[in-house]
Order: structure tokens, then sequence, then C-alpha cells
């Protein structure tokens, strides 16, 4: 077999690990709690530990691969997934796991950044399209089986198995990587900016750890204002870097088209809305419903499969339609399916979230391809990689600030919203003056039917789980509306920036080139 068709399997093998196990941690988090103990802070950082690092590391990881090559590096990546998989299976408290995690956003953002450029220097002409079609059609299982997986494992053999099974996976696609992927020389010359990569990582950790930690420290206290300070000196200190440097991560100069704002916007605010709404979807379903993994993963198909699948018609769609009637529409209609979210009541079932998964997923894939096919044509084309690497990073800082965020709110408000039903009746008002911290940790960090199962009295358990429910689908309510707001946000941005006079590559009247659809899967699952 022809050496390219080696560097596809390769690829499209180190894509599918990586992206069936973004999407698969999703369903594992309660599970992944219940066995570490872990507070909610502690699951905020599983999802965010991940996007932080992904985020930090992306751009920088372009650079590195035209600098000493797209195969080795690419290996690399696939080495630092498998070994951080590893780490994590075998994790026994939440800070190794988190630390995993990390380093998992590590291999992450160097695959993600050589995964396509490895393709394209294999294939050209058509069957350069036939290879990107390969991929998306990858791509696009992955993130629409990957609740269903996830789920299936958790439930079946456990949740650490979700890092297990990539270990034979990444061994494999090291492998073909090495063995039959031609090393093509590289000629661009750039250095790493690291006074970029230093500033903005700090920034945005401090940012997020600030989010975090706000209800516990107090959002007055000198700790937290002090973060948000600090976080705002380095993304000062950042911009002013981009600005002056001679190879920046970041080159500011590509904002100068109103459209590539629009597109930073729409890829901010998608992942900031219904993708970091995913964790709070998962406990909802697990959690307070009680369904199991797999059932939890069962009733997300509608949301997975119908972006899988509108998606490649939205992508031939921007080749007739201006891009920003479509990513306008898309992130509309995500954020009317959120709004349809925000009717869950104490005793709804999960068919409360039905409208709202069917609305949004065609929203998400009508969004997907038109934000990655802006994100290529409105640029030159030799800055056609920063720029989509610009739009996937502005995803990875949405899902983890729309995480910490969304996660400030949600702890600040559950445990009021569930006292406040719990001193309504007599057998609540019991648990209260029992309970005392034990009850306010259960709460927040979404233990509450274990502490239930230790209370004697039946009305005393009843009372809890009943106000926790209501308390929880108050709060859900709220964010579900934040979220939607979000959303619409992005929606008006991108009717209003993505001109179609700043799209500087064009077949038709949006078109960009053949990888853009398949870039925007990638990227939509490092959001969800």
């Amino acid at each position: 077999m022809d050496r390219k068709w080696w560097t596809l399997i390769a690829v499209c093998c180190g894509t599918f690990m990586l992206l069936l196990d973004i999407t698969v941690v999703n369903v594992a988090l309660p599970d992944i709690q219940l066995a570490l103990h872990s507070s909610f802070a502690d699951l905020q950082w599983v999802v965010d530990a991940y996007a932080l690092t992904l985020a930090s590391f992306l751009l920088t990881a372009g650079v590195l691969g035209d600098m000493y090559g797209r195969r080795g590096t690419f290996a690399i990546g696939l080495v630092l997934f498998s070994v951080a998989s590893l780490l994590c299976g075998l994790a026994g408290t939440p800070l190794i796991l988190n630390l995993a995690r990390g380093l998992q956003g590590i291999g992450g953002a160097i695959m993600f950044a050589t995964s396509l450029a490895l393709i394209a220097q294999a294939f050209s002409g058509k069957e350069r399209g036939t290879a990107i079609g390969v991929y998306g059609a990858v791509v696009g299982g992955a993130v629409a089986i990957g609740p269903l997986v996830g789920g299936a494992i958790t439930s079946g053999i456990g949740w650490r198995w979700i890092f297990f099974v990539n270990i034979p996976i990444g061994a494999a696609a090291v492998v073909i990587t090495l063995a039959k992927v031609d090393s093509a020389p590289i000629h661009i010359s750039r250095k790493i900016d690291w006074a970029g990569f230093v500033t903005f990582t700090g920034s945005l950790f401090l940012l997020v750890f600030a989010l975090v930690q706000g209800n516990d420290k107090g959002w007055g206290s000198a700790t937290i204002v002090g973060m948000f300070i600090a976080s705002a000196v380095l993304m000062g200190l950042f911009l002013l870097a981009e600005w002056k440097g001679r190879d920046p991560m970041l080159d500011l100069h590509l904002f100068k088209r109103p459209a590539m704002i629009g597109v930073a916007l729409g890829s901010f605010t998608l992942s900031a809305s219904i993708f970091a709404m995913f964790l709070y979807l998962t406990l909802y379903l697990q959690v307070v419903l009680g369904l199991s993994p797999f059932q939890a993963g069962l009733r997300f198909l509608p949301l997975t499969m119908l972006a899988f699948v509108v998606a490649p018609v939205a992508g031939k769609l921007t080749v007739r339609v201006q891009s920003r009637f479509l990513m306008g529409l898309g992130l509309l209609l995500v954020a009317i399916g959120c709004f349809l979210m925000t009717h869950v009541q104490a005793d709804s079932s999960w068919l409360v979230l039905l409208p709202g998964f069917l609305v949004a997923g065609v929203g998400i894939g009508i969004t997907n391809p038109t934000l990655a096919s802006g994100a290529v044509s409105v640029v030159p084309p030799q800055q056609s990689g920063m720029s989509s690497g610009a739009a996937s990073t502005f995803r990875q800082v949405g899902i983890a600030t729309g995480i910490a965020g969304l996660g400030a709110i949600f702890t600040s408000q559950i445990l009021s919203r569930t006292i406040a039903v719990l001193e309504t009746t007599p057998a609540g008002r019991v648990v209260v003056a029992r309970g005392g911290s034990h009850l306010h940790q259960a709460i927040t960090g979404g233990g509450v039917r274990q502490a239930a199962a230790h209370i004697p009295l039946p009305a005393a358990r009843a009372a809890l789980v009943d106000a926790y429910r209501a308390g929880f689908a108050s709060t859900f309510n709220h964010l579900m509306g934040i979220a939607s707001v979000v959303a619409l946000t992005g929606a008006i941005g991108a009717f209003f920036l993505v001109r179609q006079k700043d799209f500087v590559i064009s077949h038709g009247p949006s078109e960009g080139p053949a990888s853009a659809g398949a870039e925007g899967e990638i990227a939509a699952a490092h959001g969800g």
C-alpha cells in the first residue's frame, strides 16, 4: 500500500483516539467524582485542565511542526497523549488525574496542530479531497458516538478504561507513523514565541483558577482580586508581545478584518454556551435523574447525531450561501436550543431536554463547518494555518472560561436554592439542622444521593433528594439562560462582523479549502 494511505491511517487512528477520549469523558464525570471523592471544583478541572493546556500549546505546537518536521512532532504528540492516558487511568487522586489531563492536552495540541498538515503534504489533487473526506468521516463518527461509547465503557468495565483503551491505539499509531509516514522537509524558518506563550498561559490559568475558587475564597478576597488583576496584566503583556514580536504565536494583524473577529467570537461563544453546558447536562441526567452513564450517553445521541448529519450539508452550502448568514443562523439555533432547555422542573424527565437537543444539534451542525471555512477564508493562504489555529484556540478558551464561569454561578446558587426548599418542610428543616458542612459539601459537590443514603429518617431522605432536584432545576435553568444569551451574542456578532468583502479565498460566496469541514469537526470536538 502506498505510504500516503498509511499516513491517512496513522492520522485517523490518532485523531479517533483523541476525539473519542474527549467526548467520552463527559459521561464518566459523575463516576470519576465518586471514585476519587472529588469536589465540584475538581470535576471542573477534569475538563478545564485539558482545555487550558490545549489552548496554550496549540499555536506553539504548529510552529514546532514547521520547525522540526510534522511526522516526528505528530509522533511525539501520540506518545504524550498515550502516556497521559495511562496516568489518567491509574490516577488515585483528583490532583493526579487533573495533572495527567493537562499532559493529555499538550499531546492533543501537538496532534491537532499537525494532523491536517500531514494529510496535506501527503496528498494532492482529487486524492486530497478523498483523504480529507475519510478524515472528516472518522472525526464526525468519533464525535457522534463518543457519549454512547463512553457510557458503555463506564457502565460496563469502569471509567478508568476510557483512558486505558487509548494505549494500544496510540501505540499502533506511533509504529505506523514512524515506519510508514514520509518525513517531508520543512522550509519554514520560525522561532517559538516564548514571551507570548508564557503570558497567554499564565493569564488564562489565573483567570480560570480565580473563577473556580471564587466562591470558596470570597470574590472580594485579596487572593481572588489579585488573580484577576494579574490575569489582566499578563493578557496586556501578551497582546504587547504579539504586536511587537517578529514571530508572534498569534498575529494580531489578522484581526484587522472584522470577519476574523466575527469568526473568533463565534468560536468562543459556541464553546462557552452549549459545549460548556455539557458538564451540567451530564450532572442533570446522572446525578439528578439517576441515569447510568450508558443511559445518559444514549440520551445525548439526538444532539450529537444531528450535528454529525447536518455538518456535511452545511459544508456544501458554504459555497452558495454567505458565511454570515449560515454562522448567524447556526448560533441562533444554538441559542434557541439552550432557551428551550430552561424549562426543567423538579419532577421533569429527560424528555424536557429533547426539543433543545434537536434544535441545538442542528445549530451545531451548521455552525462548525462554517466557522472552519470562515477561519481559513478571511486571510491569505499563507496565514490560513495561524488563522484556523487562532479560531481553535478561541474554542478552547471558550470551553475553559465557560465551564469555570458557569461553575462559579452554579456553586453559588445550588446551595442557597436547595437550602431554601429544605426550609419549607419540617423534615427538610431537620436535614438542615443536622447536616452542617457535610450537607453543604454534598449539595455543591453532587453527592446528595450518597448523603441521603446515610440519613435514617425516610421523610428526611426524601426531603433532601426532592429539594436538591428543585434547587438543581432552578439553577440549571439559569445557566441555560446565560448560555442562550452567550450564543445569541455570537449570532449577532457573526451576522454583522463576518462581511463577505473580507473573504480573500472564494471560489463561491464563501468557499474555503477542502480541509475546512474536517477541521471544523475536530475543533468542535475539542470544544465539546
